[in-house]
């Protein structure tokens, strides 16, 4: 399986997905002019990996994204309902979740993932800037 890597630009974040590690991490802003587009080949690169992955080592994923639009919150359920899905499999899945401590909505969205995503071993992660 190939790694991603996206470097960051004014309006996606830098995607960064090391299937060999079993390390996955956003970070930046979220936003881009066509979210299906940005994100439809990620989420499936993502599947890819969970249909042809065997290893019980966990899959840790680390968010660290200071905003988002509602197109890309769209596509990042279903990024976080396929790593819920390999996680409800047996497959350990860490989501550490990274939010300004001052900045209510991300934490409140990281909130509603531990809520609908009941499989993910949730972590959230206060920072202060």
């Amino acid at each position: 399986m190939t790694n991603i890597f996206i470097p960051a630009s004014a309006s996606s974040p830098e995607v960064d997905f090391r299937f060999d590690e079993r390390q996955l991490s956003l970070k930046g802003e979220a936003y881009p002019e066509n979210a299906a587009l940005f994100w439809g080949e990620i989420i499936t690169a993502l599947r890819h990996f969970i249909e042809r992955d065997t290893a019980q080592e966990p899959i840790v994923v680390n968010v660290s994204l200071a905003y988002f639009n509602s197109s890309s919150t769209k596509m990042l359920f279903s990024l976080f309902s396929a790593l819920n899905e390999k996680a409800a499999s047996g497959t350990h899945v860490i989501l550490n979740w990274f939010y300004d401590e001052e900045d209510d909505t991300i934490y409140e969205f990281g909130q509603e993932l531990r809520e609908d995503f009941t499989d993910l071993i949730f972590r959230d992660h206060a920072v202060q800037n």
